[in-house]
């Protein structure tokens, strides 16, 4: 820890993102640890459309869930902290060395002003210090699209995104890793990894804090905002 992150850490103390204990180094406490819902060993994979995997640490269930509602809605822009680096680690595991870069599924410009901050983009940092490197802005939305919670069923989420995002950078013949923070359906990740294999990505590999259940009942609740 340098200079700069000790007085940061004095000033503004690290707290647990699920219990919001004040810690002596940033990162998820021990009893959060033990408790917190992993996912089988920590890396389940879920297959999206064109069996596109996707890579997560926990269950969209207790204090994950209200841990990622407070990134998402509330400000605690800090808990994409730990909870990015427990994803780096889970796509690690699952993946390997098997990508060449590293982004994330993003809102939109309307969104990100009124929320201050991409909490995809935030997790995506936090997951890239674990190799030593930087996400790439690939994606672009482009359109402001209702919140995919507000979606009924499966069938809807997939129509909600089609044709909102445009690639950008250069994806050509690189194998990318997308990073997001929930996924349901997988409906925002498939749209993202289509746009980026259209642009000529070689080969796409998906990674999220939380998975949760996919019936019509929880729907309404969970999702990509």
């Amino acid at each position: 820890m340098n200079l700069m992150e000790e007085v940061k850490n004095l000033v503004f103390p690290p707290k647990c993102p699920l219990c919001e204990k004040i810690l002596e180094r940033p990162g998820i406490c021990q009893s959060c640890r033990s408790s917190a819902p992993w996912t089988e060993e920590g890396a389940a994979l879920r297959q999206l459309a064109d069996n596109i995997p996707c890579a997560a640490p926990f269950h969209y269930e207790g204090p994950i869930r209200a841990a990622l509602l407070r990134l998402k809605f509330h400000g605690c822009a800090s808990a994409a902290g730990p909870l990015g680096d427990a994803l780096g680690l889970c796509a690690e595991e699952a993946y390997g060395a098997a990508f060449d870069l590293v982004t994330w599924a993003p809102v939109s410009r309307k969104r990100r002003r009124r929320r201050g901050y991409d909490q995809a983009r935030l997790l995506a940092e936090s997951a890239c210090r674990r190799w030593k490197t930087k996400p790439v802005r690939l994606l672009r939305k482009i359109q402001d699209n209702p919140a995919q919670s507000s979606m009924k069923d499966a069938a809807a989420r997939t129509e909600n995104v089609k044709n909102v995002y445009q690639a950008e950078g250069a994806p050509y013949g690189k194998r990318i890793l997308l990073i997001d923070d929930i996924c349901t359906t997988g409906s925002t990740l498939s749209a993202c990894a289509q746009t980026l294999l259209n642009a000529g990505a070689s080969g796409i590999f998906c990674a999220a804090v939380a998975l949760t259940g996919i019936n019509a009942e929880n729907q309404q609740e969970y999702g990509k905002e």
